[in-house]
Order: C-alpha cells, then structure tokens, then sequence
C-alpha cells in the first residue's frame, strides 16, 4: 500500500508542470504587447510635429500603462513559476532581480493588486484627458471607472493589511 500512495504522491507533485504552458502563454503575451508598444511608440514617433499635447500624453500613458503590465506579468511568471512549479536556477547571473526567490504568495498577492490599481489609476487619467477632446466619454462611463478603481485601491488596503496582520502573527501559509 505504501508503494500506491508514494506513487500516487509523486504522481501529484509531477502535476506541477501542467502549470508550465501556462507561463509560456504569459512569456508570448509579453510578446504581444511589445508589438503593441512598439506600434504605439512609432505612432507617437512618425507623428511627432502633428500630436497635440493631450495626444502625445495620452500616447505616453498608454506606453506607460503597457511596461507595468509586462511588468506585473514577468513578476507573475517568476513567482509562480518559483512557487509553483520549480525554481529557476540563476542564483549567480549578474542580472538575477533582487526580489527573485524572495517574492512568496502572499507578496505576490500584494504586488499584483498594487500593480493593478496603478494601471486602472492611468486609465482613470487617459479617461479623465479625454473628456474635453471629443465628449465621446460619457459621465456614466467615468462612475463606473471611477468605482472599479476605488474598489480596486480598497482591495489592495485589505491585502496589505492582512499581509502585515499575517506576518506579524507569524502564520505566513
């Protein structure tokens, strides 16, 4: 019986790399949205003397707003990869970001509800530059975003504050 539950058991650790593919799709959709930067970046680019000021800010915003989520999405990657699946062997690489190895579930939590609310704050400020461009933003459209991201930086306190509450109490499971 022993052998069946060890077999069972490492049955269900070799499970793990189910997850594999899925940071693949992660790693091709950062591949995707530098197709979109650079697209973004040669329209601001070629149009450089033709861009309002709202326009070219807006254009900055959306280069902005696409580098957090490539950046939110390599963390995701090398976190739950390192959590989940396996760790990634670069401990001497020159270039291993600080925080490889070190960001855990929970911390993971909290960056990414961070990082979320920072891209619906510069949505909310592309949607804010728009209003006095054309008028095709409705004030019903604004609410809604205004009450998506104040739920959003409402959730990221909670997070924070049972991570800190966690911590403290020193049940980090």
């Amino acid at each position: 019986m022993k052998k069946v539950e060890h077999a069972f058991e490492t049955g269900i650790f070799s499970s793990r790399w189910i997850l594999a593919p899925f940071f693949v799709g992660l790693i091709l959709s950062i591949v995707v949205l530098l197709g979109g930067f650079s697209k973004e970046l040669w329209h601001l680019i070629t149009h450089l003397g033709s861009l309002t000021e709202t326009e070219t800010i807006l254009g900055i915003l959306a280069l902005v707003d696409m580098t957090l989520l490539a950046n939110l999405l390599i963390i995701i990657i090398f976190s739950g990869y390192e959590s989940f699946v396996s760790k990634i062997d670069v401990a001497d690489h020159e270039d291993k970001p600080g925080w490889m190895g070190k960001v855990g579930f929970s911390t993971l939590k909290v960056k990414l509800i961070s990082s979320i609310v920072a891209i619906s704050g510069i949505d909310l400020l592309r949607t804010y530059m728009q209003l006095d461009n054309d008028g095709t933003i409705s004030l019903e459209i604004v609410k809604w975003k205004l009450l998506i991201h104040g739920v959003f930086v409402i959730s990221g306190l909670l997070f924070a504050v049972m991570d800190y509450l966690t911590s403290k109490s020193g049940n980090n499971h």
